[in-house]
């Protein structure tokens, strides 16, 4: 789930989430940031973290992966995200 504090939406909602791939061993989950002065990105990062451990099986590495390409624009916000935002 992972919620942004700024906006308490999902950062799938936001369209945080850019890719991800998962085996039998690793979750990995490429994510980018609405903007690279984000001052939470830790806590974002470290929430969606938390969440992933929850539910992803016991012993599966979980990678998150901070990218700035494709860069983040509203385009990737879902259209419940853009209506919360007035958008």
């Amino acid at each position: 789930r992972g919620v942004d504090p700024g906006v308490a939406r999902s950062s799938v909602d936001v369209g945080r989430v850019s890719g991800v791939t998962v085996t039998p061993e690793r979750l990995h989950v490429r994510m980018t940031m609405t903007s690279a002065a984000c001052p939470v990105i830790d806590v974002i990062l470290d929430d969606v973290d938390t969440e992933l451990e929850a539910v992803a099986p016991a012993g599966m590495a979980i990678d998150m992966e901070l990218v700035w390409d494709p860069p983040w624009t509203t385009d990737r916000m879902s259209a419940g995200a853009k209506v919360f935002m007035g958008w």
